[in-house]
Order: structure tokens, then sequence, then C-alpha cells
């Protein structure tokens, strides 16, 4: 049931990050100096992590390791 959550949150972070709208829905307008991309680095963060969580390493895609170590 976990991984069906984090599956969703990789979608809605995916979604986000694709942005569909063409800017009609920002949690920070772009057009904010400085400040303007921190939401779209936040909904990256969070698929990355979703990935993760999920068993699928994103690193796996670029020719990193395929099985994620067990850190316990």
């Amino acid at each position: 049931m976990k991984k069906l959550g984090y599956g969703l949150l990789a979608l809605a972070s995916m979604a986000y990050i694709a942005n569909p709208t063409l800017g009609v829905f920002e949690l920070l307008p772009d057009a904010l100096p400085g400040v303007g991309n921190i939401d779209e680095a936040g909904a990256t963060m969070l698929l990355i992590y979703s990935l993760k969580q999920a068993g699928i390493l994103p690193t796996s895609f670029l020719g990193g390791p395929k099985k994620q170590k067990d850190d316990r």
C-alpha cells in the first residue's frame, strides 16, 4: 500500500514539474527573482524521494547501482 502512495506522490510531482497548466497554478511565481524556481526544486526532490521509497532508484537509469542496499 505504501508503494501506491509513493507512486501517486511521484505522479503528482511529475505533473507539477511538467506544468500542464502553463503557469496558471504556481505555488511561487517563476518571475520572483531568487525564489521563483524553489517550488519546482521541491517537486523534483519529492519525485526523487518517492521513486526511491517505491524501490525505483533514479540512478539506475544513468547506469548506477541496480538494487537498493539495505542500510540497516
